[in-house]
């Protein structure tokens, strides 16, 4: 199978997992989603920075490949979160937040990372995602 089909068909089925739309650019696959809780920002509407993505890289001969996420997540969503990540042996290689004056509060942002098939790492994102308060839904 020509090792481009074979990249898109797994990177078709990566974002199906994910429930989430693929996009290939550069021998990479990324499938974008947000949060969907309401967020305000110094008094306007802010919701649109709830973003998620969820990556993979440099696809190797075995079918392993650098796979990475980043979520918006609220401060009250990080222990079962974390747990569910840490538990499947993600790393999780960054908690921060990136604004402030927001509500509601403390808004954080975690990113995690594997070296692993990548259809392994969407099911194991997938899982981690069902401990959310609300599941990540596709960008449009």
């Amino acid at each position: 199978m020509n090792s481009k089909v074979n990249f898109n068909s797994i990177c078709n089925d990566f974002a199906n997992i994910l429930n989430g739309k693929s996009k290939t650019k550069n021998k990479t696959c990324s499938v974008s989603l947000h949060r969907t809780f309401g967020v305000i920002m110094m008094g306007k509407d802010a919701s649109s920075i709830l973003g998620v993505s969820v990556e993979f890289y440099d696809l190797d001969n075995q079918g392993n490949a650098l796979n990475i996420s980043e979520i918006a997540i609220l401060q009250e969503e990080i222990p079962a979160y974390l747990y569910a990540l840490t538990q499947q042996g993600i790393i999780v290689s960054a908690i921060h937040n990136h604004w402030l004056f927001t509500d509601p509060p403390q808004i954080m942002y975690i990113h995690a990372q594997s070296v692993e098939p990548p259809l392994q790492f969407a099911k194991k994102m997938a899982y981690a995602f069902s401990q959310l308060s609300s599941l990540p839904v596709a960008s449009a």
